[in-house]
């Protein structure tokens, strides 16, 4: 049987449902192919089950660490892994229906099963229920297909306790200490859960410092207080090979210099980040260019080597970052039909879910020296905030970086609770090329987390050092 369609998506996650959406919206008759379900890996395997569940691991550890400070009495907290992921599942069934409604209201056809690219105007399409194979004509065909977890070629890995992260999110017990191996943002999401579970933690960064790719000083303060709390780090151990020693416990094997060292736990997590995802997506004599891992290249129209293929979210190179691949959606969406971009994507805002939260955007101080800037920089420190003080926070900063001759702010860098729902204002004032002067004329209200901004921008610390050496002298 042959469907015709103007734009066949391939893939129903953040990227893929959003930019369907969006095609309908600007009366493009859109079919969405998703052979799992849909809201792909952030819904499902990611952003929102991990949130879920650092959630009620913050709430335990609230209880088991500040109660007694805070006047409150609790006897015998536990915690129950089943009944989390219980509530974890919940929580996605309501918003997967959210996005299948969508779908509906938008008349998309959600097609359940697989898409495999014959051409660039085709797509056979394989029913999840067996039926008989369709052929689906298209004038566009946009790949949305995502990304799996990386499984580095490590002896041992097929043990049993070594599991990746989506293997994680399903488990409805708890291992005692888990040896985390990698020291990215999936690594330290998932340490810092099982920290606030309470169980031991060992993490195993291949290089001298833990999530390579943030400032600096971000990764220092996160260090401190995950080692505070009792997280162990090994650094420069790069993993070799797994073993299981006669008690069923997991040895992770790496070399420090010439000597092979080991750590022990009862589970393994290989977080060596995430591979996209174009398994089975092309037919025979058919392909777009692709680099050495495997993702598909594309222009800035993310248009593939092939004219009517587009290509959005972690199947490319970049950022790997559900609101990202949303936004790339549109803009995709928008350049097939020649209409302005209306999303900037060259500001993105970059959210890590610890305990306390990370959130950068724009530029680091170092970038923007970098790219010739004559930079300048204001900070903020959280200990003196009251509302973090109320809620008895540990350590944190706002640091705001500035392109002095430029008069505008470029850069956010926060380490503090709800550091993921302030960086947003930030992402505003960078879009819009707001001063120093502007971003200080805006009234945050008191006590509230965000104020520490206002301190930030009027740089209050720098203010009163340079008082505290004016009066030494």
């Amino acid at each position: 049987m042959d469907q015709q369609y103007q734009l066949v998506v391939i893939g129903a996650g953040p990227g893929g449902y959003v930019a369907a959406i969006r095609a309908a919206q600007l009366g493009l008759k859109t079919a969405v192919i998703e052979n799992r379900d849909v809201g792909g890996t952030c819904l499902n395997r990611g952003c929102i089950p991990t949130k879920s569940m650092l959630h009620a691991a913050e709430l335990y550890h609230e209880a088991v660490h500040n109660f007694e400070t805070l006047g409150l009495h609790a006897d015998h907290v536990t915690l129950d892994p089943a009944k989390i992921q219980v509530r974890k599942e919940e929580v996605v069934g309501k918003l997967r229906g959210g996005v299948e409604q969508l779908f509906k209201s938008n008349g998309i056809a959600h097609l359940r099963g697989t898409g495999t690219i014959l051409d660039e105007h085709t797509v056979s399409f394989s029913p999840l229920d067996g039926s008989e194979k369709e052929t689906l004509h298209t004038e566009h065909i946009l790949i949305a297909t995502g990304s799996v977890p990386s499984s580095p070629p490590v002896e041992g890995m097929d043990l049993p306790g070594v599991i990746t992260s989506d293997e994680l999110l399903s488990m409805d017990t708890l291992y005692d200490h888990l040896i985390v191996a990698g020291a990215g943002v999936i690594g330290m999401e998932f340490a810092s859960l099982y920290n606030a579970y309470g169980k031991k933690v060992t993490l195993m960064a291949s290089r001298d410092r833990i999530l390579p790719k943030v400032d600096k000083e971000l990764a220092q303060n996160l260090t401190m207080v995950l080692k505070k709390r009792g997280v162990e780090f090994v650094h420069k151990a790069r993993l070799k090979k797994i073993t299981q020693t006669p008690e069923g416990k997991l040895q992770c094997w790496y070399l420090d210099g010439e000597e092979y060292k080991s750590v022990e736990g009862d589970g393994v997590l290989l977080a060596a980040g995430r591979s996209p995802n174009t398994k089975d997506l092309f037919g025979p004599g058919f392909s777009v260019e692709q680099d050495e891992k495997g993702a598909i290249l594309v222009d800035e129209h993310f248009r593939t080597n092939r004219e009517n293929v587009y290509a959005i979210g972690d199947v490319i190179p970049g950022v790997q970052l559900a609101h990202v691949a949303s936004a790339q959606g549109i803009v995709a969406v928008e350049n097939m039909l020649g209409e302005e971009p209306s999303i900037r994507l060259d500001v993105i805002p970059d959210c890590i879910y610890t305990n306390p939260e990370i959130a950068s955007v724009g530029l680091t101080e170092a970038q923007a020296k970098e790219q010739g800037m004559k930079v300048k920089t204001s900070k903020a420190s959280m200990l003196a905030n009251g509302k973090s003080m109320i809620s008895l926070q540990d350590r944190g900063f706002i640091k705001l970086v500035y392109d002095e001759e430029g008069d505008r702010l470029v850069g956010a860098q926060l380490m503090c609770a709800r550091a993921t729902d302030m960086v947003g204002e930030l992402a505003t004032a960078i879009v819009n090329g707001l001063s120093q002067k502007q971003l200080a004329a805006v009234i945050r209200p008191h006590p509230t987390y965000v104020e520490a901004v206002t301190e930030a921008v009027e740089d209050l610390e720098g203010m009163a050092i340079h008082m505290a050496k004016k009066r030494k002298i």
